[in-house]
């Protein structure tokens, strides 16, 4: 159950709150705003994702332009904001780790609940390093069968 300091309940300058952390003091307001920016970039992507579908001619060449941008110049901006949401949600992840990792030990695993000893977040790295090795392993598996054109 979250307290009242979770929800962002608890009075802004109490004595509680100046013994804690910063984290601890403004944990909602900052998965607040992490949550609205990777929204905005979701948006982003797909309004991005939409010009370049639907407004560029199948084939265009670098002459088709929409406000001074070429399609490659449009799909170098949506890969950087790409980049950039992939960060937020790393982060959001990272942020919500420990109430992940609880709900797959009580919930899915039906496991008592237990303190962190530190175990949560080897495992989490480990896992990023693995989602990302099997990330580069596609990317490499995609230009290992590229094949020019005519």
């Amino acid at each position: 159950m979250m307290s009242d300091i979770d929800q962002g309940l608890e009075a802004p300058c109490s004595p509680e709150t100046s013994r804690l952390s910063f984290w601890s003091r403004h944990k909602t307001l900052i998965n607040f705003w992490l949550d609205t920016l990777l929204l905005v970039l979701f948006l982003a992507q797909g309004w991005m994702l939409t010009v370049v579908q639907v407004v560029f001619p199948r084939g265009g060449g670098e002459e088709w332009t929409v406000w001074g941008a070429t399609m490659l110049d449009w799909l170098d901006r949506l890969f950087a904001t790409f980049c950039v949401f992939s960060v937020g949600v790393v982060l959001h992840v990272m942020l919500h780790w420990q109430w992940v990792c609880g709900t797959v030990s009580t919930r899915l695993l039906g496991r008592k609940a237990k303190k962190d000893d530190g175990s949560q977040t080897l495992l989490g790295v480990g896992l990023l390093i693995v989602l990302l090795h099997v990330f580069a392993a596609g990317v490499l598996a995609a230009r290992l069968c590229l094949v020019g054109g005519m």
